[in-house]
Formats: structure tokens, C-alpha cells, sequence
């Protein structure tokens, strides 16, 4: 093959997951933002040398900003063909993208093709990939069923659609996406959460898999999930559908809960630190008792009085308000305990209620 095929973003799209490898030719920073998914980083310019190009094109002349950069282009490009492309079979096929489908994308996949590489270039880039995004964020949620899975902290809602997607339910797991938990306590150890755009990304890539002849189940979540935004056309459609409350125990809610959040028993600076946020909400004497107990050892106390104090007033106010058809008309599923088979038979009734088992 002499020169790379062009292949616009329908099209792209569509085959997303028959390209063996999609190529980001951004620079790492851009690529750290947001990528097609899948995605592996490729620069052909690093965030050093990209601004140096852009420098020299500003202050001296486009024809010099040329030359250094073809020189630039080159090398990396050579290194790429020696280290991350190294030992690719004859019949590899690559999509190559770069920020709106010209000379960094072109670049490799001309060289890619002459190579002998089944080779695609995504005409317009980035910039028509993420056009498609905001589009199907808009239109997707709104072809899709929703079932709202619901309950206060620690009724093991999450752990509930872990199960579901196991047993084949189709589950959009917005905490997962977001790696985080939702709450002031949220935060993953040593998980990193995503830019706004990479999390709207991975959101489309959930969506668009879903067959809308089958609910889909969804965490009743709020707006916010840590830094990330849930987009409004999503969130409107969640809140207008039905659910299921599940329910637990304030003793069991406590255990799993502490099975959960083990890291802020044996980091107790990032858990006072967190606690310090809730002092507008509940005074500086409030947080101290809380912070007695955790200092005393005393964690299933700090976790009863974290519930009925704080997350257990405020999770009623919110689902009464956010998700009114589940407050009002939702079944309820009443867990006997917080173990995993108890977990694993709600799962299961939960999908047979609503999936018919499928």
C-alpha cells in the first residue's frame, strides 16, 4: 500500500473495534487529556518540541517552523518504527489520529503505509472525534431503558451492578468510569480520576454498546461524582425513570462499608481531612466527636454515626428531590446482610424482575 486510506469519523466509528491499534500523533499532554478509546500514545512531536515548532512559526517564519519540524517528525517517527511499533505483522492495521487530521497524523501514516501496514487516517482528527462525543451524549441516553438502582450509603448498590454485569445485565457504571465514589469520602487510593472530557469519552464508548431492546441499570447517582460531571441529557433521563430501592441493615451498611474503605482505617490524615470539609455542614463539635471515635478505634460506631448524622439525611433529601419516581412508586429489595451471597441473590433477582433473566 502506497499511501494511507482517509477514512472519516462515521466511518471510524463504526469500526472502531477492528482496528488492531489506534495511534494518538498528539503530543503525551494532549493525549493525557483525552484520546479515541483504546488509544496508545504515538507522538511524532513531544509537548517540548510542539511548542518550540509553534514558537519558530510565530516569531521567525512558517518555512522555518517546517524544516525544524520535518526534522523533528522524522526522528520520532524512526524511534516509534524501533520501539513501540517494533515487530507489528505484515498485516497490522493502525488508525492514526492526530488533532484535526493533518500534518502529524499524515506524517505517520504515510510512512506507516509505505512501510506496507493496512493503514487508516481519521480525517478531522481529534476535533471531529470529539464533535461525535458531545453528539452522542445528547442523543444516546435518550434511545436507551433505564433502571435506577437506589439506596442510602452503604446498601452495596455498586457491588449490587458489579454482580449484575457479571450474570450478562447491561450496567453503566458511572463510579467506575469516574474511579471514584461519589462522596466526600469518595476518593480511590492511588486512582487518579479522569479529565471531564476523558470521562464524557469513556461514557460514549459505554453508551453506544448498549442494545436499547434491554434496560440498562444505573446507580442513582448526583450531578457530581468527585471532579466529574454527569452530562444533562444522562442525568435527565435517569432521574425520570423507574428503580429499585435496595436496602440494608445500619449494622451491615457499617461493615461493608469499612470493608470498602479500608485504606482511611490505616490513613487516618486523609480521613480527618476529608471529615474537615462536612464542618460548614454539621459544626467543628460534630466533626471532632466523629474524629474520636475514628482516633479511638471505635469504627463501627464512626461509621453508624457518619450514616445517621450525615449521608443517611442527605441521600433521603436528594433521592426525594433528584428521583422522584423511585422515592415514590420504586420497588424495594431487602437485604438480610451484607454477604456475598446475599449480594450475589439480590443481583439476581433484581435481573430477573427486570431483564426477564436475560
Amino acid at each position: 500500500m502506497k499511501a494511507p486510506m482517509v477514512v472519516g469519523i462515521e466511518e471510524a466509528v463504526a469500526s472502531l473495534d477492528r482496528y488492531d491499534t489506534i495511534l494518538d500523533a498528539r503530543s503525551p499532554s494532549e493525549h493525557a487529556e483525552d484520546r479515541l478509546p483504546g488509544a496508545i500514545s504515538a507522538p511524532v512531536l513531544d509537548d517540548r518540541e510542539r511548542a518550540h515548532v509553534g514558537t519558530v512559526y510565530k516569531q521567525q517564519s512558517p518555512f522555518e517552523a517546517r524544516r525544524i519540524g520535518a526534522a523533528l517528525v522524522s526522528r520520532n517517527i524512526a524511534t516509534l518504527l524501533e520501539t513501540t511499533l517494533a515487530g507489528k505483522p505484515r498485516d497490522w492495521q493502525p488508525l492514526v489520529y492526530c488533532w484535526r487530521g493533518g500534518n502529524r497524523s499524515s506524517a505517520l501514516a504515510t510512512v506507516l503505509a509505505r512501510v506496507g501496514w493496512r493503514t487508516a487516517v481519521l480525517d478531522g482528527g481529534y476535533r471531529a472525534f470529539r464533535r461525535q462525543v458531545v453528539t452522542g451524549l445528547a442523543e444516546l441516553p435518550t434511545r436507551l431503558q433505564w433502571h435506577v438502582v437506589a439506596g442510602r450509603t452503604g446498601s452495596g448498590k455498586s457491588l449490587i451492578l458489579q454482580r449484575l454485569q457479571a450474570i450478562g445485565a447491561q450496567v453503566l457504571d458511572l463510579e467506575a468510569i469516574a474511579r471514584h465514589r461519589g462522596s466526600v469520602l469518595g476518593q480511590i487510593p492511588a486512582s487518579e480520576q479522569p479529565s471531564q472530557k476523558n470521562f464524557e469519552s469513556s461514557l460514549w464508548n459505554a453508551l453506544r454498546r448498549f442494545d436499547p431492546a434491554r434496560p440498562v441499570f444505573v446507580e442513582s447517582e448526583s450531578k457530581r461524582i468527585g471532579r466529574c460531571h454527569v452530562p444533562d441529557p444522562l442525568l435527565a433521563r435517569m432521574r425520570a425513570s423507574a428503580g429499585t430501592r435496595i436496602e440494608l441493615p445500619p449494622g451491615h451498611r457499617a461493615t461493608l462499608l469499612l470493608r470498602e474503605y479500608q485504606h482511611f482505617v490505616s490513613d487516618r490524615d486523609i480521613l480527618f481531612e476529608k471529615l474537615d470539609r462536612l464542618v460548614p455542614l454539621h459544626s467543628r463539635a460534630r466533626v471532632d466527636d466523629w474524629r474520636a471515635l475514628a482516633e479511638a478505634g471505635r469504627w463501627p460506631e464512626f461509621v453508624e454515626a457518619l450514616l445517621t448524622t450525615h449521608y443517611d439525611p442527605a441521600y433521603d433529601k436528594s433521592i426525594g428531590r433528584n428521583y422522584p419516581a423511585v422515592s415514590r412508586e420504586g420497588a424495594t429489595l431487602v437485604l438480610p446482610d451484607d454477604s456475598d451471597a446475599a449480594l450475589d441473590a439480590c443481583a439476581r433477582e433484581l435481573q430477573q424482575r427486570v431483564d426477564g433473566g436475560a
